[in-house]
């Protein structure tokens, strides 16, 4: 009984003692916030942390020979296949380029866009970078030159697809200046541009030796997609030469190293001249 009224009695006691006010002095508040409390490290993983791409030393080896640290897996999920030997050695690389480019085309594009031009997207999961937006470019370039050349033809009847009359004996009209607009309707345009012919016109360069691709089957290139490959590092080229050398130069190279060797026609003259005021006055 004795025990129950001590501990009533010093919870009466507890409840009637004054609540001790909190300091508001601004000197102590100020100096609680301003406090610095330990911070906590939390260890997430025990690895050894790694230099991001745009941190990495730049007297590293370049993009295009080495894959960047920062787009490296730690573990590979896929195993190792068996691929095809890709070449290293730049001086078969400048061969190359003599032969395609002729004397001299091996200094006419940098050192990294001449690795840029070759390597397909196929090549390291496109982690050193690839030829698509050059090729493109270098597309168009071959396209336009290849319907001018096809307009400068003087004979447009090896051209055209039909060589058939009309069976009215209607005669249309004819005037030197759109003759041979009938040849971008035909297959011609069609056939300079092919894929087929591009990959034909590379292997004769020597392209194949030096395009870095991983096929799907290395025994299996031509099911692998190879043609396609090798034509767009021969557009690549183009667009590289372009963007570092001028149209000028891509122009020239689309019409000497492209479209002549497929047997288009090696002048591009003006069919009609116009006639100059002056002379005219």
């Amino acid at each position: 009984m004795s025990s129950r009224t001590s501990s009533s009695r010093r919870l009466v006691l507890d409840l009637l003692q004054p609540v001790r006010p909190r300091p508001t002095c601004e000197c102590i508040h100020s100096r609680y916030l301003n406090r610095k409390f330990p911070r906590q490290a939390r260890h997430v993983s025990s690895a050894a942390p790694k230099l991001a791409e745009m941190e990495m030393d730049s007297e590293t080896s370049p993009r295009w020979a080495v894959t960047p640290e920062g787009m490296k897996a730690p573990v590979r999920t896929r195993p190792v296949r068996q691929t095809l030997k890709i070449n290293t050695d730049q001086r078969k690389l400048d061969d190359v380029y003599v032969k395609f480019l002729g004397r001299g085309g091996d200094k006419l594009l940098s050192e990294e866009t001449k690795w840029l031009a070759i390597t397909s997207k196929s090549f390291d999961h496109g982690r050193r970078g690839f030829n698509d937006r050059l090729a493109f470019f270098g597309k168009r370039i071959v396209e336009l030159q290849c319907c001018l050349g096809l307009l400068s033809v003087s004979d447009s009847e090896t051209f055209l697809k039909g060589k058939d009359h009309d069976p009215h004996g209607r005669v249309p009209f004819r005037h030197p200046a759109i003759e041979s607009v009938e040849c971008l309707l035909g297959g011609a345009h069609e056939w300079f541009t092919n894929h087929k012919q591009l990959s034909n016109l590379a292997t004769q360069y020597g392209l194949p030796e030096v395009v870095r691709w991983h096929p799907k089957d290395p025994e299996r290139l031509d099911a692998s997609g190879a043609d396609l490959v090798y034509s767009q590092s021969v557009l690549a080229i183009i667009g590289a030469l372009a963007l570092e050398q001028g149209g000028a130069v891509a122009n020239r190279v689309a019409k000497e190293r492209v479209l002549s060797p497929l047997g288009m026609k090696r002048d591009w003259i003006q069919k009609i001249t116009t006639p100059d005021p002056a002379a005219a006055s």
